[in-house]
């Protein structure tokens, strides 16, 4: 049998839960991470991260929900997943344009149909060390 072929490091961006317990669930993610060999790389006032894991606080009034963003190569592809994203029933949560998260920053952002914020972001010019991790399954 031949061997599987995963690539990681080419879709997702970042993860980002807005939490209804902030305290208990950096708790409860800095137990498991630890497991893996993962320390916070941010832990502060409203907020903990994990490399791409971000986590904060939800609003008061607001739910807890998952904010998802995908890796885009140019400011080109935003704007046609934003385009797509409507007309396959996304609805808008930012138009494609500059955020002022870091110099470079170019995303869009949506909602998809059950309410999750969908993103995605190019970080501008930059080069990879590599093009994905690939790791291989079986065989």
């Amino acid at each position: 049998m031949a061997p599987t072929v995963f690539h990681r490091g080419r879709l997702i961006d970042h993860v980002h839960l807005r939490v209804r317990d902030l305290e208990a669930t950096k708790r409860f993610y800095k137990a498991v991470l630890a497991v893996l060999g993962r320390e916070p790389t941010v832990d502060g006032d409203g907020y903990i991260g994990f490399d791409e894991l971000w986590i904060d606080q939800a609003d008061a009034a607001g739910p807890s929900r998952v904010h998802l963003a995908f890796q885009a190569p140019d400011r080109e592809t935003v704007a046609r997943f934003y385009e797509a994203g409507l007309a396959a029933g996304g609805r808008d949560n930012g138009k494609p344009g500059e955020r002022d998260y870091h110099p470079g920053y170019y995303a869009c952002f949506l909602f998809d149909p059950d309410g999750h914020n969908v993103e995605a972001v190019f970080h501008g010019p930059s080069t990879r060390s590599a093009e994905s991790v690939e790791i291989e399954v079986g065989g």
